[in-house]
């Protein structure tokens, strides 16, 4: 282990989970270059895992256990330290051990759940006491999909994602099984958002809402995105076709395709048919909402 690295055992730990949108509508572009987005988020019992520890210096160290990552300034992760740094006026010197299971440009925010898991661990092990909507603040200084990780619970999400509406208690959709597949390569969302604009129904692949007593599955990027992507859309029509599925749609900006299931659906059958057909190389998961 490096020196600079110090034992973790005795860590702070927190998990960061991933996300996914329920419905996601692009209601046009801003003037500020973003998108107005109206999106309904829940989260996943798929996660991340972060240990964090003080340090007797100045510094953020950060290691991931994905190496294609960067661990420098230039992370979400070391971003949050730094503004919550400017928000407190406070040096919060720290080390940060990511074990990384959610993958990267999936649609599934686990870069943005990360930032605000570490916003949450300084906010307790600093003994800060910052509420919720304070450090939902902050973390919207950082990135879109940030502060809806503050709560912890299904929130509605508007403007470009950062006014957050946690859902009534009487609102909130029941726990869903689902099945996730993700091929092997990766959409950014900056991408997706920048084609939503010029892109049509790309022909042969139904884009309709899919209905549910709260509310429709729907995603506006799909648009840009099966038309770059095709097989994407392609394997949202072969999903819907498979026995136990009750809905199928991109998550996200994608390339994470999301499956809901019958309850009672046995995820091993579809997961194997999903391989078989798309590719080992898939990366696959299933679960449920929380």
């Amino acid at each position: 282990m490096s020196e600079a690295f110090p034992d973790m055992s005795d860590a702070f730990v927190i998990a960061a989970p991933a996300k996914t949108n329920l419905w996601l509508r692009v209601l046009g572009k801003r003037d500020d270059g973003f998108h107005e987005i109206d999106t309904r988020m829940v989260k996943l019992g798929l996660e991340d895992t972060l240990r964090l520890k003080w340090r007797d210096d100045d510094e953020v160290i950060l290691r991931c256990s994905d190496s294609t990552l960067p661990t420098g300034e230039d992370n979400l992760v070391v971003k949050a330290v730094r503004a919550l740094e400017r928000h407190t006026d406070k040096v919060f010197s720290v080390s940060i051990d990511l074990e990384k299971r959610i993958p990267s440009g999936a649609g599934l925010g686990g870069g943005s759940s990360d930032a605000a898991a570490v916003l949450r661990a300084l906010n307790e092990m600093a003994s800060l006491f910052l509420p919720e909507e304070e450090l939902a603040a902050v973390a919207a200084t950082i990135g879109s999909d940030i502060p809806f990780f503050i709560y912890d619970r299904p929130c509605d999400c508007r403007g470009r994602g950062e006014l957050v509406v946690p859902v009534p208690e009487r609102e909130i959709p029941p726990s869903l099984p689902v099945f996730l597949f993700k091929p092997g390569f990766e959409i950014a969302a900056s991408w997706a958002y920048r084609h939503w604009s010029t892109s049509g129904e790309y022909a042969g692949f139904t884009y309709a809402a899919q209905s549910f007593p709260w509310g429709g599955m729907v995603n506006d990027l799909e648009r840009p995105v099966f038309e770059k992507f095709p097989l994407l859309g392609e394997m949202k029509t072969w999903l819907l076709a498979q026995p136990g599925v009750r809905a199928a749609l991109l998550s996200g900006s994608g390339s994470t395709m999301l499956t809901v299931l019958d309850e009672g659906t046995d995820a091993t059958d579809v997961t194997s048919a999903a391989l078989a057909r798309y590719g080992e190389n898939g990366w696959t998961w299933s679960g449920r909402t929380v």
